[in-house]
């Protein structure tokens, strides 16, 4: 049976879940990417919850390229993080590469002062 990229980015992000586990103390930065946008939240496992969450539909986000968006977005979650109390994060990279868009929300968050 063949798989398709969809497939194997799920077994992938499966594989990565069975290390990463985010808490109240240190939450999961999840990355979601589409084609057009970028997406992030942070999850705490345990309380089964969503804490803070930014995309490229907020504003202030969707001018210049892709990465530069990421990067963006990156920023704005460690700016509401911040607010929310929460300075130490878990990075989720969902089943994607560590490379371009994901590479530039990470540091785009670590810029803004989470610590991962």
């Amino acid at each position: 049976m063949n798989r398709t990229k969809k497939d194997s980015r799920k077994r992938i992000h499966l594989r990565v879940r069975k290390k990463v586990n985010g808490t109240a103390e240190r939450p999961r930065l999840c990355v979601y990417r589409s084609n057009k946008s970028i997406y992030c939240q942070l999850v705490d496992d345990v309380a089964a919850r969503t804490l803070v969450a930014a995309s490229t539909h907020d504003d202030g986000t969707n001018a210049g390229t892709k990465i530069e968006q990421a990067g963006a977005v990156g920023k704005i979650i460690a700016e509401k993080a911040k607010a929310a109390g929460i300075e130490n994060i878990v990075f989720d990279r969902a089943g994607y590469l560590y490379h371009g868009r994901v590479k530039a929300l990470a540091d785009g968050a670590r810029e803004g002062g989470l610590k991962f």
